[in-house]
């Protein structure tokens, strides 16, 4: 369960360092918004909050000894680090 612990909070702190500049850049109370792109920056900034929140999670349950992840939690985690990084490394 080591290695699943490792890769959990790996993938934890890419996800999180994603969240959290993603986060920077929304701004769903912009005052020259449609309504229809307030509710798409509202909706991106809630999920993206949500994942920093799991992300978190993921970070720090694993390090503190409270549960050890399953491996589900594990490829679900692993899998959102890896689409993030595709797209990074695609931006070059």
């Amino acid at each position: 369960m080591i290695a699943a612990s490792l890769l959990y909070t790996l993938g934890g702190l890419v996800v999180l360092a994603e969240a959290l500049n993603k986060l920077e850049r929304v701004n769903p109370l912009a005052t020259s918004m449609a309504p229809r792109e307030r509710c798409t920056e509202t909706l991106k900034a809630l999920a993206w909050v949500l994942l920093g929140l799991g992300a978190a999670g993921a970070v720090f349950t694993p390090l503190l000894g409270l549960e050890p992840p399953t491996w589900q939690d594990v490829f679900i985690v692993v899998g959102f680090a890896v689409l993030i990084v595709r797209t990074r490394v695609k931006e070059g």
